[in-house]
């Protein structure tokens, strides 16, 4: 078998088989496949695509890379969720004790953030002490004994996605469905849980600029999940405007904790009780929705949700007294306010704008060894469908050097405000099972 040929092949339409993608992994991850072939491969998938079987196939032999995690020693239904990424969102800070509260399970490993999304490791380190590489052994002690452990992912999982995504990046061959699919699905898969819910975001904020691209998305990756074994679902929300207020990683953390005190923002904590919903149905905790949400909401009014999280925070060597005073918090030297310049209502949000202006101010990283600042980023005061007034307050800017005007008229750009009524957006467009 030779790697030229099955290029050929793809590159005229043809279906492979799974001896010939174990060939195709196989020899890439042991260097027996070089770069170009790979970027090769991987252009004429981006052109004529995979069927779902191969798409199937392909997931699978990416899990089949390396080591997969073995949760059978957690009692119980295991859960995992995942976000296909997006601007201020700190779901998992929020729904992550929630779903513990509720006796759940939530096994979860997750990644760092790259570009205008932030990610959950990220935010998790602004809290003083919170270790994210945590041991199987102990990854396994922590879900069995307080419900719930969020760990950075081991490079020892889906070895194959790391060396393919790297390849990706620079091949501009990022923005394929299967490819996109396979990845995620292959890392959630191989990380062990047994039910699994993401959230697919779509708009100028996240990947998948789309409504119909992320359905496209949502329903391939369920497919995938539900042929391997697992019971996956997902939602679909909107991503043009930032999730919540807070945008920055202890900016994030603050408001995730503020939200588990009952004081967050509605937009968030309704994210989190869909999500939340759906999960606790998946595994079999509720028997419906209602039931689901009702329950959920009990862990907010109750508390035993934020003492959830500051449980896990303690497990994982972070200094809990952030938790229980987020004035500890680091404050960035400048907080600078964004007056509107106009009176009326808030009609767009560009959240990836936002995004770039807080790795601007030092949230968020370029390339992945950049390193980030966890007291800036922006602090969102008006959003969309929100009356304001000439001189109002529309956020504030947080940086640890002097703000320049430049970035400020970047800020400004990103916010459109009319003179007639705009309604909020509907938040939650879909939920595919």
């Amino acid at each position: 078998m030779r790697m030229v040929d099955l290029i050929d092949l793809k590159k005229n339409n043809h279906s492979l088989t799974r001896k010939q993608y174990h060939f195709i992994i196989d020899g890439y991850c042991k260097g027996k496949i070089p770069d170009y072939q790979m970027s090769a491969f991987l252009m004429s998938v981006c052109f004529n695509g995979l069927t779902m079987s191969e798409t199937v196939i392909l997931t699978d032999e990416m899990i089949h890379s390396g080591e997969i995690i073995n949760l059978k020693d957690i009692d119980g239904i295991k859960v995992d969720k995942h976000s296909t990424g997006g601007v201020g969102d700190k779901t998992s800070l929020v729904l992550g004790p929630m779903i513990a509260a509720c006796d759940v399970k939530i096994a979860k490993m997750s990644g760092r953030g790259l570009g205008h999304t932030g990610g959950t490791l990220d935010k998790l380190e602004s809290i003083p002490g919170f270790n994210i590489q945590v041991c199987k052994a102990d990854f396994i002690k922590q879900v069995n004994e307080i419900g719930i452990a969020i760990i950075g992912q081991s490079t020892k999982i889906v070895p194959a996605d790391q060396k393919i995504y790297a390849l990706r990046d620079v091949t501009a061959t990022v923005d394929s469905i299967p490819l996109i699919a396979s990845s995620i699905m292959a890392k959630k898969i191989a990380s062990g849980s047994d039910v699994i819910l993401l959230d697919v975001k779509y708009g100028q904020g996240a990947f998948m600029k789309t409504k119909e691209e992320a359905v496209i998305l949502a329903h391939t990756m369920i497919e995938i999940g539900q042929r391997l074994g697992k019971d996956t679902r997902a939602i679909i929300s909107d991503m043009n405007q930032p999730l919540g207020n807070a945008i920055g990683n202890a900016l994030e953390v603050i408001e995730a904790i503020d939200t588990l005190k009952g004081e967050g923002p509605q937009d968030l904590l309704e994210l989190c009780l869909q999500a939340g919903s759906n999960i606790l149905v998946q595994a079999k905790r509720c028997q419906n929705e209602a039931e689901a949400v009702k329950l959920l909401k009990q862990t907010i009014e109750n508390k035993t949700a934020l003492k959830k999280l500051r449980t896990m925070v303690d497990y994982q060597n972070g200094d809990v007294n952030y938790i229980d005073d987020t004035d500890l918090f680091k404050k960035a030297k400048f907080i600078i306010p964004i007056k509107a310049k106009k009176g009326g209502y808030v009609k767009e949000i560009n959240a990836k704008a936002l995004g770039i202006i807080s790795m601007k101010l030092g949230g968020g990283r370029l390339v992945k060894d950049d390193i980030i600042d966890h007291s800036v980023g922006i602090v969102l005061n008006k959003k969309v469908g929100d009356k304001c007034d000439k001189g109002d307050v529309l956020a504030f800017l947080h940086g640890n050097d002097e703000i320049t005007q430049e970035l400020i008229e970047e800020f400004y750009e990103a916010y459109k405000i009319v003179d007639f009524f705009v309604k909020k957006p509907i938040l939650i467009d879909e939920i595919l099972v």
